[in-house]
């Protein structure tokens, strides 16, 4: 479970983030009213999950609910910082892939939740600052997002970094002392480690459009116009008695920028307008194009980190509550997304690798049958995360090798989607098993991590 957090005077809750892999439910062909909201979001292109502590999974009323009604799944916990890398270098991924395998064998998606939130940091952590916290926080998005690679639709990157109140700023923290462009560095670091997860921004407040929401809104519209990759924002919605008569409007704003949008850990307070305000979150997702999936934080009542709000669709013995019919009605009535473009994966089978194409290569072949490489870099004082592009030339690879040499006094300390040889100097990083094979003009990525600066780097490739 979570911490739990005071109601806020808008009757907002604040928890952690949620989201898990990036792809759109394709629609049905023909559509019909679904009788489970899995059925009836899967017809409309979507996903409707809950939020998952792995130890119910051996609960049987749980786990009937659970897989009848919900084709996505978060992790309440078990994915996050101290429970992944509770040691610095030392990951443990037990919980986040019990829940993955479940996942697959109940054909759900997953939504990863969350590589940084300034809470629940392993104590190792919190005792860092600086350059030092700056490296192990990239490290741990590597690492973590390398693990999951193709079984996560969706990564909740960061969790609540921006500040209650009417500032719309940013949250102090050890993260944030690290230096302002933290977000943006993680945000590159987990696309290097998996290029085919979709990267969302998570918070909680900013159901309406308020300080908070713009405040996050000027960040989204700041990456997107340099680059830095970013698809997804994910609105909490921990709900108590009203809601932001302007909560689909502020869902559209975002969807504006060019971003999916997700409502990540819905629940509302129970009472008189809790089936309308469900009901009312479900349409205003509906409505926006954009809007790909709805999670409720927990499956029953007794389940829910708010206690006797019984903020949940089901009560403890799994019976459907007012406010379930009031989803399912909403979703069915609702518009699906237009030409969804993915499926889902298939629960019995590994998904593929996704850096062997990524998508949208940008740059075009050589000529000849080389390949060429270019590299940028995410910097701060004493490291640096470098990506590196290769392109195969007309004639395709078999495999590449690109050499690059390092600064005076730098060195690599981490590399992912290709084997190193070397660490100062020139080093030369060859791919691996997944990622050689190109066809022409096609692109793949690898990163790696450094000590030191990585200016004037000048990548060369040479393909077999």
């Amino acid at each position: 479970m979570r911490p739990k957090r005071a109601l806020l005077a808008t009757a907002t809750l604040a928890v952690a983030g949620a989201l898990t892999v990036g792809m759109t439910l394709a629609m049905a062909p023909v559509a019909s009213a679904g009788t489970t909201l899995r059925a009836a979001a899967a017809e409309k292109g979507r996903y409707f999950g809950a939020a998952v502590a792995t130890g119910k999974l051996s609960t049987s009323t749980y786990t009937t609910v659970l897989n009848r009604e919900f084709n996505s799944v978060t992790a309440e916990n078990e994915m996050k910082w101290d429970a992944t890398e509770p040691s610095q270098g030392r990951f443990v991924y037990t919980g986040g892939d019990r829940l993955v395998s479940h996942a697959q064998a109940n054909g759900m998606g997953v939504r990863g939740h969350a590589l940084l939130w300034h809470q629940q940091e392993p104590g190792w952590a919190q005792s860092m600052s600086g350059s030092a916290l700056r490296s192990a926080m990239i490290n741990h998005v590597t690492q973590v997002a390398t693990h999951y690679r193709g079984k996560v639709y969706a990564w909740d990157v960061v969790n609540e970094a921006f500040a209650d109140g009417g500032s719309g700023g940013r949250r102090d923290s050890n993260l944030q002392r690290t230096g302002n462009d933290w977000i943006e560095a993680a945000f590159r670091a987990a696309r290097a480690a998996d290029p085919g997860a979709k990267l969302c921004y998570n918070d909680y407040n900013t159901d309406g459009v308020n300080a908070k929401s713009t405040g996050i809104y000027n960040m989204v519209r700041d990456f997107k116009s340099r680059g830095v990759p970013i698809d997804c924002v994910g609105f909490q919605s921990h709900l108590g008695t009203t809601i932001a008569s302007d909560y689909q409007a502020n869902l559209q704003r975002f969807a504006d920028l060019g971003v999916d949008v997700q409502i990540t850990e819905l629940d509302v307070m129970t009472g008189g307008n809790q089936a309308n305000i469900f009901g009312t979150v479900t349409r205003a997702c509906m409505a926006v194009s954009r809007c790909t999936s709805i999670t409720v934080w927990g499956v029953r009542d007794c389940d829910s980190w708010r206690g006797s709000d019984n903020a949940l669709l089901f009560d403890c013995n799994g019976n459907k509550k007012p406010a379930y019919d009031s989803v399912l009605n909403a979703l069915n009535a609702g518009s699906g997304i237009p030409n969804p473009t993915t499926t889902p994966p298939n629960p019995t089978t590994t998904p593929p690798n996704p850096t062997t194409t990524p998508p949208n290569p940008t740059t075009p072949p050589p000529g000849g049958s080389g390949c060429s490489a270019s590299v940028s870099l995410n910097s701060w004082t004493g490291g640096f995360v470098a990506t590196v592009k290769v392109t195969a030339g007309s004639s395709g690879t078999r495999g590449w090798t690109v050499s690059m040499t390092l600064p005076s006094g730098s060195s690599v300390t981490g590399t992912w989607s290709a084997t190193a040889s070397g660490s100062s100097g020139t080093v030369r990083f060859t791919n691996v098993d997944y990622n050689g094979a190109l066809g022409a003009g096609q692109s793949t990525e690898f990163g790696f991590q450094g000590n030191g600066s990585g200016a004037g780097m000048t990548p060369t490739c040479t393909a077999s």
